[in-house]
């Protein structure tokens, strides 16, 4: 019966006692933005009413979308 009740509070204390990690971050790029840059572009960040957008000045002087310029060279 002692061994018993030993083991059960080393149990208890073993359970309490475990190491929580913290997340880890993810550090993953937009896509996006990624593939302005890889063009040459500059990639610019907005803030709207709506939340932020991505906006790609390009070498051509070309301002768009960063998401619509990678959907439409990603066809």
């Amino acid at each position: 019966m002692r061994k018993n009740l030993l083991f059960i509070c080393a149990l208890l204390a073993a359970s309490c006692a475990h190491n929580v990690s913290k997340p880890t971050s993810l550090n993953m790029k937009n896509p996006a933005a990624a593939w302005c840059v890889e063009q040459g572009g500059t990639s610019e960040i907005v803030k709207t009413e709506q939340g932020q957008r991505g906006y790609c000045t390009l070498p051509s002087g070309e301002h768009i979308d960063e998401w619509q310029l990678y959907r439409r060279d990603h066809k």
